[in-house]
């Protein structure tokens, strides 16, 4: 093994929104920290959430009043550090006849929800007649239905554009972020952590030396446990992941304006409506997963059940499996819990640390609304048992939490992204000028006042302003943008990660070709290059398609 070439005060394994609310946390507070990510940032279970930051409304059954209070703190939160990405939302619930939840246990629940979020910005909750339900969701099937209620959360449209965000803070503080990076093994010497082994996808390896590593894999928790070096025979199993699926469907007869949180006919257990990026977002399942969450799919059982209980609820749907657009699956890393339902498995976040390599943590579950409080906890975890040590490689003092800034806090500053009204509608003013209205619309939705940083480059390179083809909504400045300054290196990443019109209504198939060519004309790639990226995303949005043969669904896919 060679000498360490770089010495860290944290390694963080995983780039997912804990990974990268961990770095952040880190960085701000005066580490030196690196992140390696096996594949690309939010390419794992976040991208595949339903995409709220709730309070957890159904964890109030199972008696985690502290995850709820915790979760609804954390949901004002974001809406303040990050309202160009996390946004109030309304949603809806009905209430049948016969129902496992009835309207009194609703409106205790809903009560309850209320008093643990005193000081909110949103609305409280309303209970509503039949009548006033029908009313605001005409589309809803009547049969049974005996009222409902109306109560606020929030949406965050692009997950992934907050965990680049946290990163953009991370590494404006000096952490470095290294995509396509595996850790192949965690060096141990005296039972104490020493460093990490890495190697890049094209090849190159590396190690790093840090007295502090966190593994923050999310559902790949343990097999990066497994790459300690010299620990001996398999450790206890940390992860027992369930896997949650969706379908992304275009807009259907009687399709509500607000989301919907309703609870399924078949099994009991509550699932979303909800409208996101001009589509429904259709789900979640929670099945037993202990496969390879890299090749995570849908399968047959779970899209029929989430076809069934959408056309159950909205009954003039015009049939639901012709509308899938495509679908979504990933795994939560949730506590491995053997015997125990999968609702019923806590989604509070744990630290564990292992014995056989001090300054070794991972991560065991947490949700994404809670990832400031997790990295958080993290931090003062690292700190109070001495992880971090005394020096860092520069001898000067590490700091502490409470000694730095409180403006540079990231439990209080805002997101590299985040503006104000005012400041938002100058911006999309701008913007407007410059590349017109639907531009300026979602340029500011995608990257917020990062979207200066775009008009600043075609101040510069004016020819970096025109569209990537005749139409199209991807300007070539955003490819620039993606590679040079957010870590892109695929087409994926580019689509589905960064400008965020992969996840439009085909797909991002129509701007893939047209991207892969850009990038050839502005020196990236080659034509071989462009050639190769471009059927690699078109295997991967196939292997995401409808599988119902016939239908809208099956366009362009």
């Amino acid at each position: 093994m060679e000498p360490a070439h770089l010495v860290y005060d944290l390694i963080v394994i995983g780039a997912g929104i804990n990974g990268a609310a961990i770095a952040r946390e880190a960085a701000l507070a005066g580490g030196s920290v690196l992140v390696l990510e096996q594949t690309d940032i939010a390419s794992g279970t976040t991208s595949a959430s339903t995409r709220l930051i709730h309070g957890g409304l159904r964890y109030l059954e199972h008696g985690e009043l502290g995850l709820v209070r915790e979760s609804l703190h954390e949901r004002e939160a974001l809406l303040a550090i990050a309202p160009h990405l996390v946004e109030p939302l309304r949603l809806y619930l009905p209430i049948y006849r016969g129902a496992r939840r009835p309207r009194w246990q609703v409106r205790a629940g809903l009560l309850l929800y209320d008093l643990l979020s005193l000081g909110k910005s949103v609305p409280s909750h309303e209970m509503l007649s039949r009548a006033e339900l029908l009313e605001r969701v005409p589309g809803l099937n009547e049969r049974e239905l005996k009222g409902g209620a109306s109560y606020f959360d929030a949406q965050v449209r692009f997950p992934e554009r907050l965990v680049v965000e946290n990163l953009l803070d991370a590494a404006a503080h000096g952490a470095r972020i290294m995509t396509h990076t595996r850790a192949t093994a965690i060096t141990v010497e005296g039972r104490e952590v020493r460093g990490v082994e890495w190697r890049r996808s094209d090849g190159a390896a590396g190690w790093a030396a840090a007295g502090a590593v966190v593994n923050a894999a999310g559902p790949w928790v343990d097999e990066v446990a497994e790459a300690i070096a010299g620990a001996g025979s398999r450790r206890r199993r940390l992860i027992g992941g369930t896997k949650g699926s969706h379908l992304v469907v275009e807009p259907f007869p009687g399709a509500p304006d607000a989301a919907i949180y309703a609870e399924a006919a078949s099994d009991g257990r509550p699932f979303f409506i909800v409208p996101w990026n001009d589509v429904y977002l259709v789900g979640t399942t929670d099945v037993r997963y202990d496969g390879d969450p890299a090749t995570a799919l849908i399968d047959d059982d779970e899209l029929a059940y989430l076809v069934s209980e959408t056309e159950r609820l909205f009954p003039a749907s015009g049939g639901i499996a012709g509308r899938v657009l495509y679908t979504q699956a990933g795994i939560r890393a949730l506590p491995y819990t053997p015997g125990a339902a999968e609702g019923a498995i806590t989604r509070r976040h744990l630290i564990r640390s292992h014995r056989e390599a001090r300054g070794m943590y991972s991560i065991v579950g947490g949700k994404l609304t809670t990832h400031r409080a997790l990295a958080h906890e993290v931090l003062e975890r690292l700190h109070r048992d001495g992880a971090l040590g005394k020096k860092n490689e520069r001898g000067a003092p590490r700091a502490r939490p409470g000694q730095y800034e409180a403006e540079a806090h990231p439990r209080v500053r805002p997101l590299p992204g985040a503006f104000n009204e005012a400041e938002r509608s100058a911006l999309a003013g701008d913007i407007e000028r410059r590349f017109g209205v639907t531009q300026a619309t979602r340029l500011c939705t995608t990257y917020g006042r990062l979207a200066e940083r775009l008009a600043a480059a075609v101040d510069d390179r004016p020819e970096l302003g025109t569209p990537v083809s005749p139409g199209s909504q991807l300007l070539r400045v955003e490819l620039v943008h993606a590679i040079e300054y957010e870590w892109a290196e695929t087409l994926i990443d580019i689509l589905q990660r960064r400008t965020m019109l992969g996840l439009g209504s085909d797909f991002g198939l129509s701007a893939a070709p047209a991207a892969a060519r850009a990038l050839v004309d502005l020196g990236f790639w080659d034509d071989a290059r462009a050639s190769e990226e471009t059927a690699d995303y078109l295997r991967y949005a196939e292997a995401r398609r409808a599988r119902f043969g016939t239908g809208t669904g099956d366009r362009g896919l």
